[in-house]
């Protein structure tokens, strides 16, 4: 996100533990929190060695959708309470999920499930993005 938007410059403060100075992400980081597009894992932390999961994957195009001035309100009237793992979806995240299903952004699979806490796999990430440019365009 930090290369789509142009933002290889600048001076940010990193404000996470676990982003060590000098490593190849820490420009990219800390413009994503000084944006209010990442927010961390929570204790301060961002946790860059750990999975990343299809919510929190949500939760970033979500957030940067809005750092664009985008209209983001497609989801609010999208029902994802129809999907059999709807109550797992975490409170922070429940209003990107409804964006990214509204959009097309993220898809359930063929059992009726979202798989909001599950890991993303490099395939969905890059589906998710590659949708994500796509609603961008239009």
């Amino acid at each position: 996100l930090w290369r789509l938007a142009g933002a290889n410059g600048g001076a940010y403060a990193n404000p996470f533990t676990g982003v060590a100075p000098g490593m190849w992400y820490e420009r990219a980081v800390a413009w994503a929190a000084a944006e209010g597009i990442a927010n961390g894992v929570g204790g301060g932390r961002f946790a860059p060695d750990e999975a990343v999961s299809r919510e929190q994957i949500a939760v970033l195009l979500h957030n940067y959708a809005k750092h664009l001035g985008l209209d983001v309100s497609v989801g609010e009237d999208t029902n994802i309470l129809s999907y059999n793992d709807a109550f797992s979806i975490s409170e922070y995240a429940f209003a990107a999920l409804q964006w990214a299903c509204g959009t097309g952004i993220l898809q359930g699979d063929a059992q009726g499930n979202l798989n909001p806490k599950a890991p993303a796999t490099r395939a969905e990430a890059a589906a998710m993005l590659e949708r994500f440019v796509r609603w961008m365009e239009r």
